[in-house]
């Protein structure tokens, strides 16, 4: 009996090929997904701290939370997410309804759901997601005139 000898050239860069596309793609897939979130992250925490800001300038406590609502759409849409998406909550201290009074606290909380890019919907329910919140706080100022 003979032994035939099996030419193997060119099978390495198949098994490269094949190693690249099981152990890089979802170490891509990973570091997108935590880009995602960071970007998400990055994007509530400048709109809380914008829509709080908006929020204590406003001329008139019945402009103020329209203020806030536009100042949050447009840090949120620097980083390409809707408003609609987001939940933006104002709450004010000592007094509730008097936001723009000496010595009142004006807090803006805001937090939004980032799905997981190219999640499959067949996992049942919702998409895998993580939550994201941030809160900004500004004090309108104690010994500042009254509007």
């Amino acid at each position: 009996m003979r032994l035939r000898r099996v030419d193997e050239r060119g099978t390495a860069l198949v098994e490269a090929v094949w190693l690249v596309l099981l152990l890089l793609a979802p170490l891509v897939y990973v570091l997108v997904a935590v880009f995602d979130v960071q970007r998400a992250s990055y994007a509530v925490s400048g709109a809380a701290r914008a829509a709080a800001r908006a929020y204590s300038l406003a001329p008139d406590e019945a402009s103020a939370p329209e203020r806030a609502r536009s100042a949050a759409a447009v840090a949120l849409r620097d980083h390409d997410i809707d408003l609609g998406d987001v939940e933006l909550h104002v709450t004010c201290t000592p007094t509730p309804g008097n936001c723009l009074a000496p010595g009142a606290v004006v807090r803006v909380e805001l937090s939004h759901q980032v799905r997981l890019p190219m999640a499959p919907s067949a996992l049942g329910g919702d998409a895998p997601s993580f939550r994201v919140e941030s809160s900004h706080t500004v004090a309108y100022g104690t010994y500042r005139e009254d509007r």
